[in-house]
């Protein structure tokens, strides 16, 4: 979100098209909004007593806050920075590096989270799977049962 950005556009803005002053306007919502989820789904982990890297997982398979909407807040918030700097800087390259970045972690999430969590938390995960999107958040908040609102 900083360095890669940094290296593509030395924070230098460009106007790719006229009246890019929307699309910049758009990238700085993408932005905030981006790292508002982001920091607001990392709560949500800490308060389950873990945080969100193979190393330290919770103890409970966390399915409150964004998590209701989308399987993957995190890297969805992180995506939409990236697609933010993009428009913000008017840069090719940048957008490049997001679609990269989304497909590294779709890749990490499918091949090593999924099959992780699924082992852990089995039956809760295999009901919070069939019932929230990956990476499409859904409209209405989805309400977990009781068994996995407590971790059983």
């Amino acid at each position: 979100m900083g360095v890669i950005p940094w290296l593509i556009t030395g924070w230098e803005f460009t106007e790719p098209l006229p009246y890019w002053a929307v699309a910049r306007w758009t990238g700085a919502v993408l932005i905030a909004a981006g790292l508002y989820v982001c920091a607001h789904a990392f709560t949500r982990f800490v308060a389950a007593q873990g945080v969100p890297i193979p190393a330290a997982p919770t103890e409970h398979l966390v399915v409150d806050g964004f998590n209701r909407y989308v399987r993957n807040p995190m890297y969805v918030a992180l995506l939409h920075v990236l697609i933010g700097e993009a428009l913000l800087f008017g840069s090719l390259g940048v957008l490049a590096w997001a679609l990269t970045a989304w497909l590294v972690a779709a890749l990490f999430v499918r091949f090593y989270e999924e099959p992780t969590l699924e082992r852990t938390f089995g039956a809760d995960y295999t009901e919070y799977r069939r019932n929230v999107r990956a990476w499409v958040p859904r409209l209405r908040p989805w309400r977990p049962s009781a068994a996995a609102r407590t971790g059983r």
